[in-house]
């Protein structure tokens, strides 16, 4: 290789300064060329004999002769100036060619014929088991269970017992198993009794009851079984007239109860297919010789198809009612086949409600049974309409709860509500803000009424119940607000308004026109609850005569007000005290003639969770 790059670089030599070197030569006449002595160079310290001193010293070496032999051509006249005739003088060149990079670019290379393939190792590879994640992104943070603070951490049972003015005693005791997501057992306690003013104005409501839910895989059983015992006596008498003698006797209702139930669990599925079976009964008794049994077997199924609902709804209710003067079956069979449609911005039922009654009296009812709502304001604003109607089963317990002061042989006559309509709008204003206003038109056949039976000779002081045999009509509103702030501030208030249009009575006897009820809930620091209600309840008259000079005419019942408050204190996690207080105002009111309710009364006490 190295004898190639030798002969290429001497042919290089000798074409660059053979050539110009004779085209430069110039001659004058036929004188002997002058001899110039060139100057010797400097030494050079040795250099170390490698191969590119070598190289250097024939490139040198090359130079010199090329150089001696253009002189010697010069000398014969044998250049292309010489034979052109126009030579003048003689240059004699004495420095040897060094030849630079840049003219290296300039010799043609030979290609290298030489196989030269490289050797590529085989592609071998394995894919990691584990996904690449990007870095460039924030990572979600993974959820961790909080630990429970220790003032939430729930209780299973609590007691509390309390005194207070009126000879007021109250207890009241709930006990369960504690949070279990199949399993629910537990039973409460109840007792409130008070002493008023007047002579053996005296009551006591006892509460007891058991209960239990078991939740498996697609269905669920819940039940319970209660008692309730509440007692009176009938203390009431016309204090500007009182009676020669009284009949202060003790009144007491004793209700036996228990129900059952089987419910499908729900499941966020389409076309999903839901049912229910509920078995409820009771056995009432008073003092006398009053006794009333109920068994009501109820339930639905129905079936969901994309946007409707089609399903029936059927019940049994099963009653014997006894009394010292009657002893009847009142029984009813209620069947409630009916198509739901719900959307994005409506909502439609429709049915029919068939009422079969049988026992004492028997006849067969078809009432209508729509409703349909439409959402004006997404999300906050939907209107309703409704009709429907129905049979009211009369009942001694239902009585009894609402008027303690009934007699004897209450007489027994279901009522029939031929048709109710209803419109209205509900919705929500704002976070926490709900709202509820209905105006409603019912024609109602045999509505019960409380009336007096006050026989002053003989200190017979109780209610009995008549019925107004026409078709009665009442038109009226109802409306609700619940402003609830925060976890801390709740508001709410109700109100009714009705108007009587009777059939067969002078006076809707003891029904209030209007009643309104409000209260709040404030929660300090969670240490500090305070709750207040406000209750007003509208005049009423009662058909007991009432004579004034020479007019005889129904006596008025006034409105009242009633305010009651509460305060609870929570002293650490287990301990905590409260404070009742009933009739803030110790107003003067009866809700039924010659009745009188408590006055001014405060009770409190301790309570303990566990």
């Amino acid at each position: 290789m190295k004898f190639k790059y030798i002969y290429a670089l001497l042919t290089l030599v000798l074409a660059l300064y053979f050539v110009p070197a004779v085209a430069q030569t110039k001659h004058k006449g036929k004188k002997p060329a002058a001899k110039t002595a060139a100057k010797k160079p400097a030494p050079k310290p040795p250099a170390k004999k490698t191969a590119k001193a070598a190289q250097q010293k024939s490139s040198t070496s090359l130079g010199d002769a090329v150089a001696k032999a253009a002189a010697d051509t010069t000398k014969k006249g044998k250049g292309n100036d010489a034979i052109q005739g126009n030579l003048s003088e003689e240059i004699v060149v004495t420095t040897a060619y060094k030849p630079v990079l840049a003219d290296a670019v300039k010799i043609r290379r030979n290609p290298d014929l030489e196989d030269k393939t490289p050797f590529k190792a085989p592609l071998v590879y394995i894919p990691i088991d584990k996904r690449l994640e990007l870095n460039t992104s924030i990572k979600p943070l993974d959820a961790m269970k909080r630990p429970a603070e220790q003032d939430s951490v729930p209780t299973n049972n609590y007691v509390k017992v309390g005194l207070g003015s009126l000879k007021t005693t109250y207890g009241e005791a709930y006990f369960a198993n504690g949070r279990d997501n199949a399993l629910q057992v537990g039973g409460y306690l109840k007792h409130f009794a008070q002493n008023g003013n007047l002579y053996k104005q005296n009551s006591a409501k006892e509460e007891a009851g058991i209960f239990g839910k078991s939740i498996g895989e697609l269905n669920n059983i819940s039940g319970r079984i209660t008692y309730d015992y509440n007692s009176n006596y009938f203390y009431g008498f016309s204090q500007f007239n009182p009676p020669v003698t009284t009949r202060d006797d003790k009144q007491h209702f004793s209700t036996i109860g228990a129900e059952g139930e089987l419910a499908k669990n729900y499941r966020d599925i389409e076309n999903d297919f839901t049912y229910a079976l509920k078995l409820k009964g009771y056995i009432f008794s008073n003092t006398y010789q009053a006794r009333e049994s109920n068994l009501v077997l109820s339930g639905f199924f129905n079936q969901t198809i994309k946007q409707f609902y089609a399903g029936l709804a059927a019940s049994l209710d099963l009653s014997t009612q006894k009394d010292s003067g009657y002893s009847y079956n009142n029984s009813l069979i209620k069947l409630n086949p009916y198509i739901k449609f719900q959307g994005d911005n409506y909502k439609i039922d429709a049915g029919v409600n068939i009422v079969d009654q049988f026992g004492f009296n028997s006849a067969f009812y078809i009432f209508p049974s729509a409703r349909a709502e439409l959402q004006v304001i997404p999300k906050y604003v939907r209107i309703f309409v409704e009709a429907k109607g129905d049979v009211n089963k009369t009942s001694l317990h239902d009585f009894a709860m609402a008027n303690p002061f009934i007699g004897q042989n209450i007489d027994i006559k279901n009522s029939v509500d031929q048709l109710d309509i209803a419109a209205g709008i509900k919705g929500t204003l704002a976070p926490g803000f709900g709202f509820k206003f209905t105006v409603f038109r019912n024609e109602i056949k045999n509505m019960p009424l409380f009336v007096s039976d006050f026989n002053l000779a003989t200190g017979y002081n109780r209610f009995k119940v008549i019925y107004d045999g026409g078709r009665s009509r009442v038109n009226g509103l109802n409306g609700e607000l619940d402003y609830k702030a925060s976890e801390d501030v709740d508001v709410f208030a109700r109100i009714e308004f009705k108007d009587y249009q009777m059939a067969t009575v002078a006076e809707p006897w003891n029904l209030p026109k209007l009643v309104f009820k409000g209260g709040t809930v404030f929660k300090i620091d969670n240490k500090i609850s305070i709750s207040g209600t406000v209750t007003y309840r509208g005049g009423v008259m009662d058909p007991s005569p009432l004579t004034v000079g020479t007019v005889t005419r129904p006596i008025s019942i006034d409105a009242f007000v009633d305010l009651s408050g509460a305060v609870d204190y929570k002293i650490n996690n287990r301990f905590s005290v409260f404070v009742h207080i009933n009739n803030i105002l110790n107003a003067n009111s009866q809700r039924w003639l010659y009745y009188p309710d408590y006055g001014f009364n405060i009770f409190g006490g301790v309570g303990y969770t566990f």
